[in-house]
């Protein structure tokens, strides 16, 4: 319904123009008249008519100087000026202000309707177009990780121009002038299952690094998924190493009240031209890396990360070394996605010298060792979840691996060989364990679906808040929800609205606006938008058809 307000000074008039016209079946809503713009400011304000119909000239204040109040209030009011007087001057003041329409008296109900038709259509036009704006923002909001990075996969590609950099970092409000850049990898570790307590404490700590970030004038941060963060400094002086430490510093200090959250981060190179980004995040990535065999709460370069290593001559501790490996091997199997595999590896052979890989002997016990220890976690994983069927057929499948693991033993010659060897076999032996545990981030689309039918009538619930409540990325989890669910998160979110407001609709007496705030909108107008779009009709006709 389009709203409509009358003030009109001379009673007959103002009772002719309420009462001849049937409002209702004209598709408006009348929601009041008053006889001068004194009396009528407050409840305009209030009820927020969508057409305000004003006499020129009254007492105490006038329809112009009312336009004008209003107008500076409600900038997307539209006025009807009703006047006696055919002058050329009030024309003029009316268009300054934004008047719609300027009609002589008097004026019959027909063309009065006539010129409200136009009105109203527009009217609705423009709230089709709010509607989908506002669609668009949330869309693009939720999105905006994603797009960020997109852009940060563009920057260290090292393929992009200066030009390019900079003009497309002003869109995320990025001054990437420089000439001095560097890479900061970090990410809040937790295992699969959070504990109890420690998701809300998630929450609040992406907020306060969000935050401490988006505060620094010369320091951007990108979502990566599964990853992380990607936090870019920038610096227009030389000393590029104490503005890494100010921003460590920093950073360590706002998570500090995070005690039962575990960290960990990797530092990249500095780099001197936008360009050469790609080495920094290269040797951020290699340190990042750390965080599978390394103690936690620590952000390290390289330099620090390979330090052990850098003397190591070859001795039989090397075994007990590898035996070691065991544990950090089974914990990432338990808990550690596809995506991280190749990163995981990389780690894991920073803990060994490559001097010891020029050793037959090593490079087999090595290979053999893992390979043990990911056959026993599969077993022990069929025992747990007691799978049969495809699951014994994918064990079977696993041990035709046998095959090329003898080959492996015997042609593995560098670390690469190797490293390819045991990411193929890791990555397999993920993909089985989703399989036969069921899992498939099932628990994380059960947290969120409980959330949003607990919370669905918050305006403030959004995939973000979600999103943190499962301890991922927004971008990452928008990729799993859509895939699992196979719809995005607001499609989900507006259809559990939808099916409560035809709950309130069907069983209740409540008015549409009223409903729109039980629901989650505070704008009824957008709520009925979204009803329509949605439902194909609107909630009056959803509850007639209904109730008839």
């Amino acid at each position: 319904m389009v709203k409509v307000y009358l003030v009109e000074d001379e009673i007959i008039i103002r009772q002719s123009i309420k009462n001849s016209i049937d409002w209702e079946k004209e598709g408006y809503e009348f929601v009041g008249d008053a006889s001068d713009g004194e009396l009528a400011l407050p409840v305009i304000l209030k009820e927020k008519p969508d057409i305000l119909i004003t006499d020129i000239r009254m007492p105490f204040m006038d329809g112009l100087e009312l336009s004008r109040m209003v107008k500076a209030e409600l900038p997307d009011i539209k006025i009807v000026i009703l006047s006696g007087y055919d002058d050329f001057e009030y024309a003029k003041q009316a268009i300054k202000i934004g008047v719609a329409e300027y009609l002589l008296k008097p004026v019959s109900s027909a063309v009065l309707l006539e010129h409200l038709s136009e009105i109203a259509e527009k009217v609705r036009d423009e709230r089709e177009d709010l509607a989908l704006k506002k669609v668009y923002y949330q869309e693009m909001q939720e999105n905006e990780e994603f797009i960020k990075m997109k852009f940060l996969g563009e920057l260290i590609s090292g393929k992009m121009s200066l030009a390019d950099a900079l003009e497309k970092g002003k869109r995320f409000h990025m001054n990437l002038g420089g000439p001095f850049y560097r890479i900061i990898l970090f990410k809040f570790i937790q295992e699969d299952h959070v504990k109890a307590g420690q998701s809300e404490d998630l929450a609040r700590a992406y907020a306060a690094v969000g935050n401490y970030v988006d505060g620094l004038k010369d320091a951007f941060r990108f979502q990566r998924g599964v990853e992380g963060w990607a936090f870019l400094l920038t610096s227009v002086e030389e000393d590029m190493e104490a503005q890494t430490e100010r921003f460590i510093e920093g950073l360590k200090e706002v998570i500090a009240p995070f005690e039962a959250l575990t960290w960990f981060g990797g530092i990249g190179s500095e780099a001197a031209r936008l360009r050469e980004l790609r080495y920094s995040f290269r040797e951020a990535d290699k340190a990042f890396a750390g965080r599978f065999v390394q103690e936690p709460n620590q952000i390290i370069s390289v330099e620090q990360l390979n330090y052990e290593q850098l003397d190591n001559e070859f001795d039989a501790n090397i075994f007990g070394e590898i035996n070691q490996f065991d544990q950090i091997i089974t914990r990432f199997l338990s808990s550690g996605s596809r995506e991280e595999v190749k990163s995981f590896v990389g780690a894991l052979f920073t803990e060994i010298s490559e001097d010891h890989f020029r050793s037959l002997m090593i490079r087999q016990y090595i290979i053999m060792d893992i390979y043990a220890t990911v056959l026993a976690f599969c077993k022990k994983l069929r025992k747990d979840t007691g799978s049969d069927g495809e699951a014994a057929g994918q064990m079977e499948s696993l041990r035709e691996n046998e095959e090329i693991l003898k080959r492996a033993v015997l042609t593995a010659e560098s670390v690469d060989d190797i490293k390819d060897y045991i990411g193929t076999l890791l990555d397999h032996v993920i993909e089985l364990r989703n399989t036969l545990s069921g899992r498939r981030y099932s628990d994380i689309i059960r947290t969120a679906r409980k959330r949003i039918e607990q919370d669905y009538m918050s305006e403030d619930i959004s995939l973000n808040t979600v999103a943190a409540e499962v301890c991922m990325s927004p971008s990452y989890f928008s990729s799993v929800f859509s895939k699992e669910m196979g719809k995005t998160f607001i499609e989900y979110l507006t259809e559990v609205r939808m099916e409560k407001a035809k709950q309130y609709l069907v069983c209740s007496s409540m008015k549409t606006s009223e409903i729109s705030y039980e629901v989650g909108y505070k704008d009824p107008h957008y709520f009925s938008y979204i009803f329509k779009k949605t439902q194909g009709c609107t909630p009056k006709e959803y509850r007639a058809a209904r109730k008839g």
